[in-house]
């Protein structure tokens, strides 16, 4: 209650500011007009605080899709009136200098009147955030890319010469209003022809049952070698308050289950051999690994490693990025390619040739796009879904597909 109490006043301070802004800008039209706006600027304040009242009073499973948009778009209102409180701010330098000048020589003039244009641009800069961000809503969360990328190794074998691999990641399926997105993404990879798919972690938010109603889409992927998968940090249900530990470890274990139901091959903390004309590379999977505090270390790469030790290309699909520089390329120097995700690319940025930003790049070193060291790589899919924002502004959901090359 304190901590609601508190986000109130804050929200009241922020809109009471960005009302002085408001004021100035409307000015010039008529009486009622002003009112209206004015009246309208309130009551968007008073539906704020009944939204991020009901979010907070309200589990957080299984997910409301309608508390999550009207959550996001509050959010985003907000944090676009930030930008305008920034050109608010240089205006009341500019006032309290003037002032100053005043105070020492009264011939100055002072006009404690705010600047209508500083008002008016800090609404028009607030606005590029809030249209793009709404338009991730709306367009971006499905706008799905396929990218293409070959990667070269002088130790492939000669039979692997052109294999084609895809990867997703990230589904979380509990985001999805309907099947009919999911269906689309389906489509298009299957059209790429694979001859291994890869899926590397977060099938769902939180809780098994969300995969329900699209396991008979997801059971549609095909490759022509197999399709497989691991566990990312979601999938453990360990952001549930469960009635038991045998509640989460049945969640666990059902989940688990469905990948067998979708006929992808799950590893967890093993490998697989895949073999052509006498030559053979290894899979490696493992449970979810993360370097950060907060994130439990699941993974056993030891366990998968073991039996690949002679394999001359090795693939490991671990679903944190930061197993990499944590464990990978530390330990095990002849895995030549690592598939992870997790980041999402915080599924929002810059990302356009020549600049690639995001805010969750301060947070991991590793977080889109393909990494190298040495003679290893790493390639960070920014998933499939999404999850908290609805939408993806900048980093759009993709599918990934390398075409393997002999050096």
């Amino acid at each position: 209650m304190i901590s609601f109490i508190i986000l109130i006043a804050i929200l009241f301070l922020v809109d009471l500011y960005v009302f002085q802004a408001l004021k100035t800008v409307i000015q010039g039209l008529s009486g009622n007009t002003q009112q209206y706006i004015k009246v309208g600027y309130w009551v968007l304040f008073v539906a704020a605080i009944v939204v991020f009242g009901i979010f907070a009073n309200t589990p957080r499973n299984p997910s409301n899709l309608l508390k999550t948009y009207l959550t996001s778009i509050f959010f985003i209102l907000y944090a676009s009136k930030l930008l305008v409180i920034l050109f608010l701010f240089v205006d009341d330098i500019i006032r309290v200098g003037k002032l100053a000048l005043n105070s020492f020589s009264p011939e100055v003039a002072y006009d404690p009147s705010r600047s209508k244009f500083l008002s008016q641009v800090g609404f028009l800069v607030a606005a590029v955030p809030f249209t793009a961000f709404i338009y991730g809503m709306v367009k971006g969360a499905y706008d799905y890319r396929v990218k293409r990328i070959t990667l070269k190794f002088p130790n492939l074998p000669q039979a692997f010469d052109g294999y084609k691999m895809l990867q997703i990641s990230d589904l979380h399926t509990g985001s999805f209003q309907s099947t009919e997105p999911l269906q689309e993404a389906v489509r298009l990879i299957n059209k790429q022809e694979a001859d291994l798919v890869f899926f590397t972690g977060d099938l769902v938010n939180n809780v098994e049952t969300e995969l329900h109603s699209h396991l008979n889409t997801l059971k549609e992927i095909k490759a022509k070698t197999g399709v497989f998968s691991v566990l990312g940090n979601h999938d453990y249900g360990d952001y549930v308050n469960w009635g038991s530990k045998e509640a989460k470890r049945e969640n666990l274990r059902r989940l688990i289950d469905s990948h067998g139901k979708m006929g992808w091959q799950i590893l967890m903390n093993e490998h697989r051999k895949i073999e052509k004309d006498g030559e053979h590379i290894a899979i490696l999977g493992v449970e979810n690994w993360g370097n950060r505090a907060n994130f439990p270390k699941y993974g056993d790469l030891s366990r998968a490693y073991a039996g690949t030790e002679n394999s001359p290309f090795k693939v490991l699909l671990s679903h944190d990025p930061s197993h990499w520089d944590g464990e990978i390329n530390q330990q095990y120097a002849d895995i030549d390619l690592t598939l992870s995700g997790h980041t999402h690319g915080m599924q929002f940025g810059v990302n356009i040739p020549g600049l690639k930003w995001s805010p969750v790049q301060y947070m991991y070193k590793q977080w889109a796009g393909l990494y190298q060291k040495g003679k290893q790589y790493l390639y960070v899919n920014t998933g499939l879904g999404f999850i908290g924002y609805p939408g993806r502004v900048g980093f759009l959901p993709e599918i990934t597909v390398f075409e393997l090359k002999k050096a």
